[in-house]
């Protein structure tokens, strides 16, 4: 029996809101903002349309000349490199240690470690600074304790990304530990049994049965978390403004200075759009080595 139209249509008015959604808040200024990212946009351009210059690539040409963007470039690059490996592996292992108990203490520990992620952004890294105060802070009053001097955390530009990637990594393993413990709850214990009964020990366990069962949501994780890092922006805008001496400066706290502080659009949306496509090549890696390692 032949459908209606009104049937055939039925599916698409559901996803038509979200399709909608999509379109206004997401395509549409994805477009608008690669339009702007070949002209010379400025304020004088916002209040008078004709003041707008065609002006080509120059924009994305002038972004490989720029120091700065090199800069943000190679420190955004440092916190992927650095960020990602750690809040996955972290998050992994404290998922497992904490699915490993079944008391009230573990789960007392799930909302300790998931808390974080809940807090305000803004109000943590005020905290964090006061605690990486140099003369009054709290780490440098407990390095003190046993002897060790205290460091420049947030002046020093050789510390300065490791003291943002220790806050940053603090505050993102909570919600990816609640992704693994509920994939880890959903692994058959059967399986554990079976390996038992086997001799099997819980380090070959963890090996053979717990990290493969977990290979979609590591993966999902770990794309989440990367896209994450990429647009590395809250931590050193509140934290250092992206100094000292631009040594935390991010591609996004770049693309916001230049935007919304200089007031130069075209330059900002060039540099977005080099981002974002950092960011979709990074993505289809991930795609690619998720497929070879299932084997299609």
């Amino acid at each position: 029996m032949q459908r209606t139209l009104k049937q055939r249509l039925t599916p698409y008015g559901f996803v038509l809101p979200a399709i909608l959604l999509l379109l206004i808040f997401s395509l549409i200024p994805i477009v608008i903002a690669l339009v702007i990212s070949f002209t010379g946009l400025d304020i004088t351009g916002l209040g008078d349309w004709s003041q707008i210059k065609f002006v080509g690539f120059n924009n994305f040409t002038q972004l490989f000349k720029d120091p700065v963007f090199i800069q943000s470039v190679l420190n955004t690059v440092y916190y992927v490199v650095i960020g990602v490996p750690l809040v996955v592996f972290l998050s992994l292992t404290i998922a497992i240690l904490i699915n490993f108990g079944q008391n009230k203490f573990f789960s007392f520990l799930r909302l300790v470690f998931y808390t974080p992620s809940i807090t305000n952004t803004v109000a943590v890294a005020v905290v964090w600074t006061y605690m990486y105060n140099p003369n009054m802070g709290l780490i440098n009053s407990m390095l003190s304790k046993i002897g060790i001097s205290g460091l420049q955390w947030l002046n020093d530009p050789s510390t300065a990304k490791i003291s943002l990637i220790i806050l940053a990594v603090w505050k993102a393993i909570g919600l990816n530990m609640l992704i693994f413990l509920a994939a880890l709850q959903g692994i058959p214990p059967s399986l554990y049994e079976a390996a038992e009964l086997d001799g099997a020990s819980w380090w070959q366990r963890t090996m053979h049965i717990t990290i493969p069962s977990l290979s979609f949501s590591i993966f999902f994780v770990t794309v989440t978390t990367l896209i994450g890092w990429f647009q590395f922006f809250d931590e050193p805008f509140i934290m250092t403004k992206g100094g000292p001496l631009n040594s935390t400066n991010s591609v996004a706290l770049f693309v916001y200075q230049n935007g919304f502080q200089n007031s130069n659009f075209g330059y900002a949306a060039a540099g977005s759009f080099i981002m974002f496509a950092a960011i979709i090549v990074a993505t289809l890696i991930q795609f690619k080595i998720q497929r070879r390692q299932q084997g299609k």
